[in-house]
């Protein structure tokens, strides 16, 4: 099965409202792996990859919000195929 992967800039309240620990248990369950974390401009950034579908399901989740305090205005989303093959989902400081 293709795996892919994706770049994703996520907008909105997305700092301090438990974003990237729901997007990390949302990625374990939905199986992909990749990073999520902060940027100073107050959006969040993150890295997916695993199978094609999972993936797709996992950029709906977050354009939808993963977090229920979470407010997501804008989701930037780029694929690509030069897999870094991560071996887990985890967050960065």
């Amino acid at each position: 099965m293709t795996k892919i992967g994706a770049h994703l800039t996520v907008k909105g309240r997305v700092q301090g409202v438990g974003f990237r620990f729901t997007t990390q248990m949302k990625a374990k369950e939905i199986g992909v792996n990749g990073w999520v974390k902060n940027l100073s401009d107050g959006s969040v950034e993150m890295k997916v990859e695993g199978k094609k579908e999972p993936v797709y399901q996992f950029i709906d989740l977050v354009k939808a919000g993963p977090s229920p305090s979470a407010n997501v205005e804008n989701v930037d989303v780029s694929l690509y195929e030069d897999l870094q093959n991560y071996n887990d989902f985890e967050i960065v400081y």
